[in-house]
């Protein structure tokens, strides 16, 4: 259990402590008070006046007193505990209702949670810390209720662009293979050309229909980590190996500098995934002609591997959101080369499982990505 004292929570109960303590001090004050008078009232002047009261209906002082002792004197002793079991269930009543009356407050405020009003919850002074509590509870619910319905809202407009194009290199591909089939008197040349275009607009539809199913496996399944110990330095020079073809299409030149043989503890596949998403990013968004740069360094027992290229400086609100689930930097989907808008999401999911940190940053055309990892 964690220790709260640090944070003045305990001292907010201070105010109800004392009440509490006041509350309790003056019911047993009344109670005494109220025994002593019950004594008070079977001697001294209290029983004259008993004697005088009952000297009226007797018309005889001493069977007056004989009255009195045979009712009062003689049951002296039972008399004081019905008199003191009173004064308990008065005082214990009105202890009781100083408690039920927080707990009613507390209730109340519970029930606030659910109501969509915006005004906090207002509870007795000395119920400070518990309002400050479920006021913190219905402001997070909320903040996760907004958060649920634009996360909802990005997935759903997500999946109309992604049917929007699917349905584009579809009719492309139909309509070039329609083509060949109807021109019997195509030159190669132009053969060729219909086949690499439906080819290509055919795997673009594969990317999409891929894209389909990662929504699905990143709401579906939780992400579970085997670990391995992995050479890093072999891993990135092997997915550099993998980009020369995309890095051929924007002469793109990527540098790696890491010490050789540099060993982590990871999961080999999910890590994979990590950094073919930041070095898929790095090179969608270069511009051409430029340098990639991965650099792995060694900081105590963390190792920190950045990534950075030179493209357009991403706006500082759009940087805050690059790992929310379903935002993608190409809004209008103007190009084909932006996916789902999971690939930055997952990544930071992967390594935060991993107990790291990935952070990303732009200023002046160079865009940043540091992923840090405990390096065993």
């Amino acid at each position: 259990m964690k220790n709260n004292k640090g944070n003045g929570i305990d001292g907010d109960y201070t105010q109800l402590e004392t009440k509490i303590l006041i509350r309790t001090a003056a019911g047993l004050f009344g109670a005494f008070a109220l025994i002593s008078a019950a004594l008070s009232l079977l001697s001294g002047r209290f029983s004259s006046a008993v004697v005088g009261f009952l000297e009226i209906f007797y018309k005889d002082y001493e069977r007056a007193v004989v009255a009195y002792t045979h009712v009062f004197r003689n049951n002296k002793e039972w008399l004081v505990m019905v008199a003191a079991f009173v004064v308990f269930l008065i005082v214990l009543r009105v202890y009781l209702k100083g408690f039920t009356k927080y707990f009613n407050e507390i209730n109340r405020g519970i029930n606030a949670l659910k109501e969509e009003d915006s005004e906090d919850v207002a509870l007795s002074s000395e119920l400070a810390a518990t309002e400050k509590t479920i006021n913190g509870i219905k402001h997070t619910l909320k903040q996760q209720k907004y958060a649920a319905m634009a996360a909802e809202q990005r997935k759903n407009d997500l999946v109309v662009y992604l049917a929007h194009d699917l349905k584009t290199p579809l009719t492309s591909v139909i309509g070039y293979l329609t083509l060949l089939r109807d021109e019997n008197q195509i030159s190669d040349e132009l053969r060729e050309k219909y086949v690499s275009i439906s080819l290509e607009k055919a795997e673009r539809l594969e990317d999409l229909i891929n894209e389909f199913f990662e929504i699905t496996r990143f709401n579906l399944s939780n992400i579970m980590l085997e670990y391995s110990m992995v050479n890093l330095t072999r891993m990135l020079e092997q997915l550099i190996f993998e980009f020369k073809p995309m890095f051929a299409d924007k002469n793109l030149n990527c540098v790696l500098t890491a010490e050789p043989n540099k060993m982590v503890r990871c999961d080999v596949n999910k890590m994979q995934r990590v950094f073919d998403n930041l070095l898929r990013n790095a090179v969608n968004y270069s511009f051409e002609n430029t340098d990639i740069s991965i650099a792995v360094t060694q900081k105590e027992n963390m190792v920190h591997i950045k990534f950075a290229n030179h493209g357009n400086t991403i706006p500082k609100e759009k940087l805050e959101r690059i790992f929310e689930q379903f935002y993608r930097l190409d809004i209008s989907r103007s190009t084909g080369n932006g996916g789902a808008g999971l690939g930055l999401a997952i990544a930071k999911e992967i390594v935060m499982l991993h107990g790291g940190t990935i952070i990303a940053s732009s200023e002046k055309e160079i865009i940043e990505f540091e992923v840090t990892l405990l390096s065993s």
